[in-house]
């Protein structure tokens, strides 16, 4: 048995959580294996949506297992929030959501000096979420960090303490304000520890593995999306891991030789939260168009999406990173409306016509288009794909030829049923 991997081929929010929600009846088991609460999946059914940061997108399926992976970073408190939602709607998922012992712990210091750390950047800031993400990653590269098992062994508060006090130095360091904001949130961090015990914390890498030699079907979900990953995205405006297909081996702890096919989720157009390269991003109003049309504001910062049109290239490379066996393409109801729709086939860098995303962020890169006549049929109700405009079938034609991968699900609304199979 191979463990499939799901994630995303642009700069995150593709749409991950709807499709893994939408396929998990497939699988017996969904698998986080990176990232942390700067992640946000939306799904939505029966009018309603929901969004998870830590929790894996098949926890709304209560017959499958689901697992927080050992390359996840987790937030105590933002877990309990997010099983207190799920409580409220009668989910108890301490039935069948198991955490890593060996993911790592974001502190409430974490967050305070991913906060100064940015604030000391000024304008060369990157966009972070402020969740801690990223100084709890170094902790973990530094061999400095405490783990979930760490909460079961009875000097835990030592250790905390510990690390703490090294933080408060760096947090001096920057003249960071950080004691109203750490005496806020510290006691009901620690209250909620009491929580993420309820839960049954595992060793992942065996269990996962086990699993797998018992012909148990795993699916593993990733976060934010290819070009956010740290050695291949657009450094240094990137996440704190690795979010291409090869981190499902150290998050998950699984060998190569057991990874199966690649799902990429891509959005029917571009966007990006946050600073950093954007070559196809649109200022004027059909960029204003494409964020009002597609309710473009962060799941989890809420901040507002930057759009532009499709951009091949950074496909392309995406693919050639993941190994991509097939792609779902989200959001394409989006783009009804529109008279002419872009794609990017090349970047115009300095006068010479490029197929590949320049090391140099700072590179004055112009996209070279092509164009295709848009639709104005509202595709949302459609159920079959013979039937979708014809202008859309061209533009999926053209995204398969060019990337030489099938798109296999086309999605064309929000709601989970709202997905035609090509």
């Amino acid at each position: 048995m191979k463990i499939d991997i799901l994630l995303g081929l642009q700069w995150g929010d593709e749409g991950k959580g709807k499709v893994v929600d939408l396929i998990t009846p497939n699988y017996d088991i969904i698998a986080r294996f990176q990232g942390g609460p700067n992640a946000g999946h939306s799904l939505e059914f029966n009018n309603i949506k929901h969004v998870l940061h830590i929790i894996p997108s098949g926890i709304f399926h209560p017959e499958k297992i689901n697992i927080i992976g050992n390359g996840v970073v987790i937030d105590p408190l933002s877990f309990k929030e997010e099983i207190d939602k799920l409580l409220e709607m009668n989910i108890d998922s301490t039935k069948n959501l198991h955490i890593s012992s060996k993911a790592h712990l974001i502190l409430p210091t974490h967050r305070l000096l991913d906060a100064a750390q940015e604030a000391a950047k000024g304008k060369s800031k990157i966009g972070s979420t402020l969740k801690g993400i990223g100084p709890t990653y170094t902790d973990k590269i530094g061999r400095n960090g405490l783990r979930v098992g760490d909460i079961l062994t009875p000097n835990f508060i030592e250790k905390y303490q510990k690390l703490k006090e090294q933080h408060i130095f760096l947090l001096n360091q920057y003249e960071y304000d950080y004691e109203p904001a750490l005496a806020k949130c510290e006691q009901d961090w620690l209250d909620s520890l009491n929580t993420l015990k309820k839960f049954n914390i595992i060793e992942s890498e065996y269990e996962i593995n086990r699993y797998l030699s018992e012909k148990v079907s795993i699916l593993a979900e990733g976060a934010q999306g290819t070009l956010l990953d740290v050695d291949f995205g657009s450094y240094p405006f990137v996440t704190s891991s690795n979010t291409v297909a090869a981190g499902v081996c150290s998050g998950l702890g699984v060998a190569p030789s057991f990874t199966g096919k690649v799902v990429g989720i891509v959005k029917a157009y571009c966007t990006r939260v946050g600073s950093g390269p954007f070559p196809t991003e649109l200022f004027d109003e059909t960029g204003e168009m494409l964020r009002k049309n597609g309710h473009e504001f962060g799941s989890t910062t809420g901040r507002p999406r930057r759009c532009g049109w499709l951009d091949l290239v950074v496909l392309k490379y995406a693919i050639m990173l993941n190994g991509v066996t097939e792609i779902v393409l989200t959001k394409a109801d989006v783009l009804s409306g529109f008279d002419e729709i872009k794609v990017c086939t090349a970047y115009d860098v300095n006068g010479q016509i490029v197929e590949r995303v320049p090391f140099d962020n700072n590179a004055s890169i112009k996209p070279v288009y092509q164009s295709f006549k848009g639709w104005k049929e509202d595709i949302t109700m459609i159920k079959e794909y013979g039937k979708l405009p014809l202008e859309l079938r061209n533009y999926i034609d053209f995204i398969e030829k060019e990337t030489q991968v099938k798109i296999s699900i086309v999605s064309v609304g929000p709601d989970r049923n709202a997905s035609i199979n090509k």
